[in-house]
């Protein structure tokens, strides 16, 4: 029987990211124009499959693999617990349910040079278009902690130049994290640094500040600008969250990430919700703050799956009738008498 191949021609992938399709932009090419379309663009951080289902629907040009965020999803601390394969598969699973492109926080890189050449490598694969490492040492803190401890610039552009080499694709992005403010160390070392990593190749940089104003990294954004550098720069406004995407636009910066908002809601909304519920001993109370039930049915494409398989069905039985009118034209065309071989 010969067999139609338009019965075939479904996708049977449920995600809507993942590997790069024949015909469009690679992940990391999109994230470059992302960078370099002249607004700035709002970045949300995720964690896992459904909070990358909820934050895709927002507006956001590119969303952040979060680091606190997928080792709190793991129950542990942010502090280099996770291994690279553990927080390879989370970003994997965020990158094949958006289409969107995805910067996936490596910290400081999961350990040695060679380490970070491998991480390089299993990112790109798994879906991101791009990681981002910090300048301090390993195992990290987390920077909103104290103690924090910066690593030598020039080992650390060697990194940079390390990860650049190590990327298979041209459009693969590598974000260099400067973390000189969260250190104390001030804005003209974290000038000194920048201007290392971006020789080293960096594509991106990520100023970071843990203060509750943005004068730090507005101040470094002038100065960087001022000196005619191309490389774009980044904010993060989890402590200065009173300044705007426009006011960090107008100060010079190409994306802001906002890296943790969402995991942090989940967790105060989570805790309010339980609370009231083990207090009333039903959930009655709090059943409007909930989402119903065919929200998340929405969200996961619940009926995608009755779709498709209503499609298989239906491509079963047209194969099955097929194959039955082969039969028929086959007896008929054979002489009376004559078994049908």
């Amino acid at each position: 029987m010969t067999i139609d191949n338009e019965l075939f021609n479904g996708n049977g992938n449920g995600g809507r990211g993942g590997a790069h399709q024949r015909g469009r932009p690679s992940p990391g090419a999109l994230l470059r124009a992302r960078l370099h379309e002249g607004a700035a663009v709002s970045v949300g951080g995720v964690y896992d499959g459904l909070s990358t289902l909820v934050a895709e629907r927002f507006g956001f040009g590119a969303l952040w693999a979060s680091g606190l965020g997928i080792a709190a999803a793991h129950g542990v601390p942010d502090a280099s617990i996770l291994t690279m394969t553990e927080v390879r598969d989370a970003v994997r699973v965020i990158a094949r349910t958006s289409a969107l492109p995805v910067i996936a926080d490596c910290d400081t890189g999961f350990g040695e040079v060679r380490n970070l050449r491998r991480a390089v490598r299993d990112f790109e694969h798994a879906g991101a278009a791009g990681i981002c490492i910090e300048d301090k040492l390993f195992p990290k803190r987390n920077s909103f902690l104290p103690g924090q401890q910066l690593a030598d610039p020039h080992e650390f552009a060697g990194r940079v130049a390390a990860a650049k080499s190590s990327q298979d694709g041209e459009d693969f992005v590598i974000v260099a994290r400067l973390e000189s403010f969260i250190a104390g160390a001030g804005l003209d070392d974290a000038l000194r640094r920048a201007a290392l990593y971006a020789e080293a190749g960096a594509d991106a940089l990520v100023v970071h500040s843990k203060s509750t104003t943005a004068d730090e990294v507005l101040a470094f954004a002038e100065v960087w600008r001022g000196g005619g550098r191309p490389v774009p720069l980044i904010a993060i406004p989890t402590t200065y969250h009173a300044t705007t995407l426009h006011e960090l636009e107008a100060g010079g910066f190409s994306m802001v990430i906002y890296a943790n908002q969402a995991v942090r809601a989940a967790v105060q909304a989570m805790e309010a919700a339980l609370t009231d519920l083990v207090e009333q001993g039903t959930s009655a109370p709090i059943e409007e703050r909930l989402a119903p039930v065919r929200r998340i049915f929405e969200l996961t494409g619940e009926a995608g799956v009755d779709r498709h398989d209503a499609e298989h069905e239906a491509m079963v039985e047209r194969l099955r009738r097929a194959e039955d009118a082969e039969s028929r034209i086959r007896a008929s065309a054979q002489p009376a008498g004559r078994p049908a071989s």
